[in-house]
């Protein structure tokens, strides 16, 4: 892997970086808060993938040109589904949230390891 390569991908590896440090949270960490958290660096890493996919070198917004001069345009798709994808993250993150505080009524704790002990023992009683 040459150094060239490294910097003309710079925003695909970060975005596959970002994704797996997302997964390792969510799928290390007993807290339902660090697991919310991790749902949304992986997200995150979505948006900086779909954005990195639609960025043209040299690229401008989509708005015609009266001059009649041509022109290499950006495609607008992936920014506007990246803000509906944000607005679900965002809805996402407060149902999660929302329901961690509906557990932690009902349990006491927010540690899922906790969790799962308090509910084996009233499987048995």
């Amino acid at each position: 892997m040459t150094f060239q390569f490294i910097v003309q991908n710079i925003n695909y590896i970060g975005s596959s970086f970002l994704f797996v440090i997302g997964l390792y949270t969510v799928l290390t960490h007993p807290n339902l808060i660090k697991k919310i958290i991790g749902i949304n660096i992986m997200e995150t890493s979505v948006f900086l993938l779909f954005v990195s996919i639609g960025f043209i070198q040299g690229g401008q917004a989509p708005i015609l040109n009266l001059d009649g001069t041509p022109a290499v345009y950006v495609n607008p798709l992936p920014s506007a589904l990246i803000l509906t994808g944000i607005v679900v993250a965002v809805s996402i993150t407060v149902y999660g949230l929302s329901m961690i505080i509906k557990i932690y009524d009902a349990y006491g704790t927010i540690e899922l390891d906790e969790i799962m002990q308090i509910r084996s023992e009233e499987a048995h009683d």
